[in-house]
């Protein structure tokens, strides 16, 4: 069994996304595995019988089943020298990513995948902006103030929320770009465009275990 730990993902998952930039920013090496949906390894269903990504199986025999816990993992394991983890610990920080991952989360859904749930153009577009007016727009205030969520710097927060906003924007770029958000704008283009972002968007083959050199 390989020594290094175990990363079940799956590349456009939000919520693998923030697994995987995680791991490589605290520097950990880890393995990936790049699973199918419709096909899902037995190994993983063991592990997590729940079936969803990411899932990381650790050195020791440990599992970590919610992303969140291994950015957590990811940082704190490392010894959190750059202090990612410990400046999203701030109160504010903490309510964004519960809004983001509790109502944005449910809206973002809604947009995304309304036949999913029988919605009419209508409920659509409620839920679209329901969802700009819990999170996007306080996350332009906060932007506004600071270059980062975290500050001056990122931190964990900015990974762990970036990947939903960049989903929810992708449903309607155009109508994005068009609000008045332009301190959103501007932290989403730089996330995009940073190196962090395409080293984890690294395309894998499926059902491989790949090596990543944190």
């Amino acid at each position: 069994m390989t020594t290094a730990p175990l990363l079940y993902t799956y590349r456009r998952c939000p919520y693998a996304m923030r697994a995987r930039m995680a791991l490589l920013q605290a520097g950990v090496a880890f393995d990936a595995f790049e699973i199918v949906l419709r096909d899902k390894p037995a190994e993983l269903l063991a592990l997590s019988p729940k079936g969803t990504v990411p899932v990381l199986r650790l050195p020791g025999g440990g599992v970590l089943e919610q992303s969140l816990d291994i950015v957590r993992w990811a940082f704190t394991s490392t010894g959190d020298l750059d202090g990612w983890w410990a400046r999203a610990q701030s109160d504010d920080t903490l309510a964004l990513l519960a809004t983001c991952d509790g109502p944005f989360k449910h809206h973002l859904d809604r947009t995304k995948y309304p036949e999913r749930f029988g919605d009419t153009a209508e409920v659509k577009a409620h839920h679209h902006a329901q969802a700009v007016q819990v999170l996007l727009q306080p996350l332009d205030a906060r932007l506004r103030h600071s270059a980062q969520l975290g500050g001056a710097t990122p931190c964990a927060t900015d990974i762990a929320l970036f990947p939903f906003v960049r989903q929810f924007v992708a449903v309607e770029p155009t109508w994005f770009d068009a609000l008045p958000l332009p301190a959103l704008q501007g932290w989403l283009r730089g996330w995009l465009a940073h190196d962090l972002f395409t080293r984890a968007m690294g395309k894998l083959e499926a059902n491989r275990v790949v090596a990543f050199l944190g």
